[in-house]
């Protein structure tokens, strides 16, 4: 039976695996949902946030306090549904109000049987998820005991060591055609990938074959691809061997690589490098990162739990060339962004941990689209 209005009505409650409780409302479905705890602090594009594929198993939770004010349309999802386990958020928007809106977040959500909650303090939430780190947590708006539903919360998976781009991946390949006449072909990894990215590579003339996450280099090699994109997407970068096998030989081959965010991460370990996790992850559409190559702060779109572990004062020799750290975030000083040369320092390949695609906003790292693009057009002429 659908809810409504009624189900903002009923009462919820949140739990954190530590034992700390919020009361609330019911948003969206009823029921009971767990994932690991996390906020994102943009203060706008939540219809993004909630169909990104990278947030599988998260609960989100919203600083902004205001949120649903511009309901829900159909032209900004940056997939075909609803990704994450739950969401959390202070003030709903009692009613939708935009031009573009077609429907109310609360109904959204409840049509995509995604639980949550409203009326939490979240900024409260999320200092303790600050000081304490990301954890699991639950969400019911059933009758539930909090005794109940947090002995549910300790048995639910934890994110390290989890293994999700097969679960978010394409069933089948597809291809973006390039906008006007074709500059490049490109085989884009589907690890959880975002609408708007192969659409920024279709704008500069580029066409994109999405191919499946367990795509292997003969998928790669059948697309006649100028060179190879790896996709944003959700869990541990430790647990995901296959696509690192496939970059390993999609370096050998000296093929043009540009990756975001968990391609990012794949990149780190085919070059070598180790990963971890984060204690509360980079999550939101304000996080400033220095550019070490040009000396320019990006205010730039993130979302992701763990980081490559590579050293930022001096260049690697690896197996495929020599890397470096291109970017760091002023925040943390987390690695933000790396990059591979030869010997003689020209750019094979390159990576970021955020997200220049930015839907929603900011859009400073557009420019790695172009870059990608130089790098494409560049290798054609030398073969």
């Amino acid at each position: 039976m659908r809810q409504g209005v009624h189900s903002r009505r009923q009462p919820a409650v949140l739990v954190l695996e530590d034992g700390r409780a919020f009361a609330g409302l019911a948003y969206g479905a009823i029921g009971e949902t767990v994932g690991e705890a996390v906020f994102a602090t943009g203060m706008t594009g939540y219809q993004e946030t909630l169909t990104d594929p990278s947030y599988r198993r998260q609960v989100v939770v919203q600083t902004a306090p205001h949120i649903g004010n511009t309901g829900v349309n159909d032209e900004d999802d940056e997939s075909a549904r609803i990704w994450v386990a739950g969401y959390v958020v202070r003030d709903p928007a009692p009613r939708p109000s935009s031009w573009r809106s077609r429907r109310s977040l609360d109904s959204e959500l409840e049509q995509h049987g995604v639980v949550g909650i409203s009326g939490v303090d979240t900024r409260a939430l999320t200092r303790h998820l600050r000081e304490r780190g990301a954890m699991r947590v639950g969400i019911s708006s059933t009758p539930s005991s909090v005794q109940s539903l947090l002995a549910t919360v300790r048995t639910a998976p934890a994110m390290s060591g989890a293994d999700l781009a097969g679960e978010v991946t394409t069933a089948e390949p597809y291809v973006v055609p390039a906008v006007g006449g074709r500059r490049a072909t490109v085989a884009a990894l589907d690890l959880g990938i975002k609408v708007m990215t192969p659409q920024l590579l279709a704008a500069r003339g580029i066409e994109v074959h999405v191919l499946p996450a367990s795509a292997g280099i003969d998928e790669v090699v059948a697309t006649d691809a100028d060179g190879v994109f790896f996709s944003n997407g959700p869990g541990d970068p430790a647990a995901t061997s296959g696509p690192v096998r496939l970059l390993d030989e999609v370096l050998d081959r000296g093929l043009p690589f540009f990756g975001i965010c968990f391609g990012n991460q794949l990149f780190g370990r085919a070059l070598g490098f180790h990963t971890y996790k984060l204690r509360y992850g980079h999550r939101g559409i304000n996080q400033p990162v220095f550019d070490r190559q040009t000396g320019r702060v990006e205010v730039t779109a993130h979302n992701h739990g763990f980081a490559v572990d590579a050293p930022v004062d001096a260049p690697v020799q690896t197996s495929h060339g020599v890397a470096a750290v291109s970017h760091v975030c002023l925040n943390d000083d987390v690695v933000e962004g790396l990059q591979l040369s030869d010997r003689g320092g020209a750019l094979k390949a390159f990576s970021v941990q955020y997200h220049p695609e930015a839907a929603a906003g900011p859009h400073d790292a557009s420019y790695l689209f172009d870059r990608f693009a130089d790098l494409l057009d560049h290798h054609r002429e030398a073969v």
